[in-house]
């Protein structure tokens, strides 16, 4: 039977929680270590489910993984049997699809299966094909398996339609062996992306740009092992951050909170009227029951992050008055807003990407299902809100994001419980 967390809301939050390692900047930096034969060793690496399926699938292809400590591994991709890879686990993960750009560089022909991850509406990867088509790739796609042949890879200028961040990612993973200069207009910028840049510097590659929109890329002839710290994530930090100012009389302290990530994050709960302090690396946050109604439109880095609007959106069902939450990334973000409004949120979706929040409402619990990682994120926000008992089923997808969340939740104060 699948698991679920049971939530009793409206218990007093106190004590503090430390951020953990990015998600989004493991994916990329694992992917990285196959780039070459020689041992890479990884630390800071989050414990979730998206990290565990794509270890696995390293390991199904012969690559060897050892674990130094709790979040350190040590990789060594010395030979890769591509004919053995378990396709079942590359279809449980988003992450899957960066092995596209580090196979491209170091194998001559392979085949993948198509990448799993969110259920938020359409997320092609015709982008990334199109680039590695334009490196020399040769794809071709039947029943959901992609058959690639780049036996001869030349840099080119690649201009993206659209600031994807691991469409970017994985053309930095696949040019860095190209004959010649490769150039990325219209990169994406965010933090995940710089520090992919970092440990590809360290391996040896020659990178000029990375965290900004243009990316250039000089081929190599080979690449060394390495030593890199995935940085905190973001992400996880403004979670945290939204859930201390959730549930009345609580206060807790965020821990390692990358502040230079969380500008426009800051700004916004700012404006909302969110009780917070920062003291270096942690961030102070505490209860406040007068919120404002605010706009909120999702944009790439340095924007307002996708990934936090569903985590702010039970915060604004407070709030007095209209808020209007905008997403032009995702036509399917949505999903967990019919959730937040079985439990009384006073939301109207006006088309797919925009909706408005009438608040102060009164939230009760009841059982709800989590759509993808951030909207499960929202919903236990909700949850902890809530009046009376809340039942969130399909939580894997929230395991794919967040480290043991109830353990450390419970930790603070929380009455969530991971049930069958």
């Amino acid at each position: 039977m699948a698991e679920k967390f049971v939530i009793q809301g409206g218990k007093r939050l106190s004590g503090e929680i430390e951020v953990r390692g990015s998600k989004n900047a493991a994916g990329p930096i694992l992917a990285a270590c196959l780039l070459t034969d020689k041992e890479c060793v990884i630390d800071n690496l989050p414990l979730i489910e998206d990290i565990f399926n794509i270890l696995e699938v390293f390991k199904s292809i012969g690559v060897g993984i050892e674990n130094i400590s709790e979040r350190k591994i040590k990789i060594k991709a010395e030979k890769l049997e591509l004919d053995k890879m378990d396709f079942e686990k590359v279809s449980r993960t988003r992450i899957s699809v960066l092995l596209f750009g580090a196979l491209i560089s170091r194998a001559k022909n392979f085949v993948m299966s198509a990448p799993g991850g969110d259920r938020i509406g359409l997320r092609p990867i015709y982008v990334h094909l199109d680039a590695f088509e334009k490196l020399g790739a040769k794809i071709e796609r039947n029943d959901g398996f992609y058959t690639v042949d780049c036996a001869n890879l030349k840099g080119t200028e690649i201009v993206l339609d659209e600031f994807s961040v691991t469409a970017t990612e994985n053309i930095m993973l696949a040019a860095v062996f190209a004959e010649g200069k490769t150039v990325i207009k219209g990169a994406a910028c965010e933090p995940h992306v710089e520090d992919l840049g970092k440990m590809l510097s360290s391996m040896g590659a020659k990178i000029k740009g990375a965290g900004t929109h243009t990316i250039e890329v000089e081929g190599v002839k080979n690449l060394n092992g390495a030593e890199h710290t995935i940085i905190s994530d973001y992400l996880e930090a403004g979670t945290f951050i939204v859930i201390g100012a959730s549930v009345p009389g609580s206060s807790i302290r965020v821990k390692n909170v990358p502040m230079e990530n969380l500008d426009l994050f800051f700004k916004k709960i700012d404006e909302l009227g969110i009780n917070f302090k920062k003291e270096g690396d942690d961030v102070i946050v505490s209860y406040t029951d007068k919120l404002n109604a605010l706009r909120i439109q999702a944009l790439p880095y340095p924007g307002f992050p996708t990934d936090l609007l569903p985590v702010v959106i039970p915060l604004l069902t407070r709030a007095k008055g209209k808020s209007l939450i905008h997403d032009p990334l995702y036509p399917g973000r949505f999903n967990y807003v019919n959730e937040l409004r079985k439990m009384g949120a006073d939301i109207e979706i006006v088309d797919p990407h925009r909706a408005f929040v009438f608040g102060p409402s009164e939230l009760s619990g009841l059982t709800i299902e989590s759509w993808d990682i951030r909207a499960g994120a929202s919903l236990i926000i909700a949850g902890l809100m809530a009046e009376g008992k809340t039942t969130i089923q399909n939580i894997y997808q929230i395991d794919r994001g967040y480290e043991k969340i109830e353990e450390r939740l419970s930790k603070i104060g929380a009455d969530i419980k991971r049930t069958n």
